[in-house]
């Protein structure tokens, strides 16, 4: 059977699953459509949460970013797991407590006024469209290799898939589909490092693996690795970093960004009580966990393998490194696994010396004593762990697998996402603004139409996406740290905040965020309109654009607790519904309001 036939049967047989679910899981009210009629248990919502928070940039893009910047690129498990740990402890028990469908309806409340739910479904627009821009750009990387198609169509296929159980099912149906997902992304990402694992290390335990010592040479791994890379004019791979400062805005600003990220904090609605949103939680830990744990690993591994592809006699090589780096493999005995992504575009190789070898190094380095003439291969990062069993010559079912996991990954986190964005929509916007006379059925028809905008526009901005999938998602994670993240640790923790303070605060937080990411990224992500380079030299203050959400954040802390101090407190009632949700007592059912 050729590996096409087993990638469709792999990716085909898990899209049956998905939609069976699907259709046996139909919305048939608006709370099964939101909240998945708010009876699922703990750890199948544990496993859903984990399988919505996996995402594309999680399975796909991470441990590319890992494996191109090594300690540098950490911050992305640091950030991301941090953050969910502060989400499950500062915010969502309180928002379940709060007995609501999401989270502008949350603030709207809170703070009392239209205007601040109006704003907070603004926020979450732009966070969660910006956010599900890398989970179809990531499915579409997937769909691109494994079915062998052009990257666009390959979008075009995954929004119509997501379109099908998304629309259909609702929370309900995304729930259970999530559960399946988050099983197949995790047996298809552990199974290929364990693998890879044994044959470079000889221990079956990738986590373990990375500090083994490297088979074929004798040293230990990331020694290997340091040597590999900074022979070719890399940094070392283990090095530390010189901006601090950037650094720690960084992992700031995916923590708190991930504790303002309303598809997540959705799913803790979904419990029957209080006490099954701390578990859900616990759960969802644990099932992250197993992901995160490995990522290090299969991102350090894919980088040697990457490396000793292209130079072979750098694998076994302990002292002369550096002779060992002048024997690059010649372009015509490219392996098949570079042949088949070349045809995808995600590999391309151009021979500027022309000898008809391929220098893979850093540009910037000089080699000209070698005769190289600039880097000549170019991978895209998010290429590396859908393509790391081909390289490492696993069996062809392995690859399958692995393209299941990365489709289920992008799928599930756009999916949720997909369904906050509708939600507000249809929930927050029509129902809680415009027509708050709408019928059931009228509201469940335009958040299914919602969901359906928002699914073509999503598929339109990520065939040009600002950058690779986790670049992206790390955006969308600075605007929910900017906007929401400070509305919802005020609204549950401080009396004093006010209407006029949390609408200013969130409004000055996303302005001052998304239009420094626009300066560099370009306005609305259109390409070719920034005003200035994205590159360390044009930051101001060194600070990236995926770090600026921490500073956004201060800014709407500041602005919110200023203009409330200079304004009149909020009614006693709010302040004892703020009492309420904080007061531990009642901690079984949810209150609803």
């Amino acid at each position: 059977m050729s590996q096409f036939a087993i990638n469709v049967l792999f990716v085909g047989a898990s899209f049956a699953i998905y939609i069976g679910i699907a259709i046996w899981a139909k919305a048939g009210s608006t709370k099964d459509f939101y909240v998945a009629g708010g009876g699922v248990h703990p750890i199948t919502n544990g496993m859903a949460i984990g399988a919505d928070w996996m995402s594309a940039a999680s399975f796909i893009s991470m441990a590319g970013l890992i494996a191109a910047g090594g300690y540098a690129n950490s911050t992305f498990l640091m950030g991301w797991t941090g953050g969910y740990v502060l989400l499950a402890m500062l915010l969502a028990p309180y928002l379940r407590k709060f007995g609501k469908f999401t989270v502008p309806e949350f603030i709207g409340d809170r703070f009392y006024s239209k205007q601040a739910r109006l704003v907070a479904v603004i926020c979450l627009i732009v966070a969660s469209v910006t956010y599900v821009i890398g989970q179809m750009a990531g499915a579409g990387v997937a769909f691109s290799r494994f079915l062998e198609v052009e990257a666009t169509t390959g979008l075009i296929i995954a929004a119509v898939v997501v379109f099908f159980y998304a629309v259909l099912g609702g929370m309900k149906g995304i729930t259970y589909t999530q559960v399946a997902q988050y099983i197949v992304l995790i047996i298809a990402y552990t199974i290929p490092a364990v693998f890879i694992s044994l044959e470079l290390t000889g221990n079956p335990i990738p986590p373990l693996g990375l500090f083994s010592d490297h088979a074929e040479s004798g040293v230990p791994l990331l020694t290997k690795l340091n040597e590999v890379v900074t022979e070719l004019g890399f940094n070392e791979y283990t090095a530390d970093v010189d901006n601090k400062l950037n650094m720690v805005l960084f992992t700031l600003t995916l923590m708190i960004g991930t504790a303002g990220l309303p598809h997540v904090i959705i799913r803790f609605f979904t419990v029957p009580k209080v006490a099954d949103a701390r578990w859900s939680a616990g759960w969802a830990l644990v099932f992250i966990g197993l992901l995160y744990l490995t990522a290090p690993a299969v991102a350090s591994m894919a980088r040697l393998n990457l490396a000793t592809t292209i130079y072979p006699e750098m694998a076994g090589q302990v002292e002369n490194m550096e002779e060992a780096a002048t024997n690059p493999i010649f372009y015509e005995d490219r392996p098949e696994w570079i042949r088949t992504w070349e045809e995808t575009g995600l590999i391309s190789f151009q021979d500027l010396n022309d000898d008809g070898r391929i220098q893979m190094y850093n540009g910037n380095a000089d080699f000209t004593d070698r005769g190289w003439e600039g880097n000549e291969l170019t991978v895209n990062n998010d290429i590396l762990v859908l393509a790391n069993p081909e390289i490492a010559n696993l069996p062809g079912w392995v690859i399958g697998l692995i393209a299941a996991g990365g489709l289920a990954a992008a799928l599930s986190t756009a999916a949720g996402l997909l369904l906050a964005i509708s939600s507000a929509i249809s929930h927050d916007l029509i129902k809680g603004s415009i027509n708050p006379n709408i019928s059931e059925k009228g509201e469940l028809m335009a958040a299914r139409i919602s969901m359906s905008v928002a699914i073509i526009v999503a598929t339109y901005l990520g065939a040009n996406p600002p950058g690779f999938a986790a670049q992206v998602v790390a955006l969308a994670f600075g605007i929910a740290a900017a906007s929401l993240f400070p509305a919802l640790m005020m609204g549950i923790f401080s009396k004093r905040v006010n209407n006029v303070g949390a609408i200013a605060g969130m409004l000055a937080g996303l302005i001052f965020t998304v239009g420094y990411i626009f300066v560099y990224k370009g306005w609305f992500f259109i390409p070719g309109t920034n005003n200035l380079p994205d590159t360390p030299d044009n930051w101001v203050l060194g600070i990236s654009p995926l770090s600026i959400g921490a500073i956004g954040a201060l800014i709407n802390f500041a602005v919110a607790f200023a203009l409330s101090k200079a304004t009149q407190e909020p009614p006693q009632e709010i302040q004892e519904l703020v009492e309420s949700v904080r007061y531990p007592k009642g901690a079984g059912m949810a209150v609803d309001h």
